[in-house]
């Protein structure tokens, strides 16, 4: 148990001094494109100092039962951002997705040969790094571990999700 509360002792002071404080947000608002995992219209924006939130309207690629899917989804995520150096930024932070995919899925194992509208719901962790250049551009590049649900009338399939992706805002 000791040993447990030190490693985290030691994570989180790790974790408060990489993201050390900084007087003012980098932006009050972005808007762009997320590219990678996830092709989405993508708007950021800084309620605070360092609580940023972040949603991406787009297509997602995903592989359920040997099905090759694209979803439309909408994403929101929430983050806590703090500067690490000069203009490049840090963020950690969760989100959540929900959306549709319009794939055969149930004719996999049901032999049907409808069409059906699939649900798609997910939950996922978000970190990665942000570089501001000087006032109009920030590059973004994230991870987004998570788990996802694909579902219609006659399967869901659960399954751990994940998202690599490169930004580019305009910001103002």
């Amino acid at each position: 148990m000791k040993k447990n509360s030190i490693f985290f002792l030691f994570v989180a002071l790790f974790v408060g001094t990489l993201f050390q404080t900084s007087a003012q947000a980098p932006y009050k608002h972005g808007i762009g494109a997320t590219l990678g995992t996830t092709q989405a219209i993508s708007y950021k924006t800084f309620p605070t100092n360092h609580f940023a939130i972040q949603l991406d309207l787009g297509t997602k690629y995903c592989y359920v039962y040997g099905s090759h899917l694209w979803s439309a989804e909408l994403a929101p995520n929430f983050m806590y951002q703090g500067r690490l150096a000069g203009n490049l930024y840090g963020f950690v932070g969760a989100g959540g997705s929900i959306g549709y995919t319009w794939d055969r899925l149930a004719y996999i194992y049901y032999g049907t040969q409808e069409s059906y509208i699939n649900g798609k719901t997910g939950l996922n962790g978000f970190f990665g790094l942000e570089y501001k250049f000087g006032k109009p551009v920030a590059l973004q590049f994230d991870f987004r571990p998570g788990y996802r649900c694909v579902f219609n009338k006659y399967v869901a399939d659960h399954k751990f999700d994940w998202g690599l992706n490169f930004g580019v805002r305009n910001t103002f």
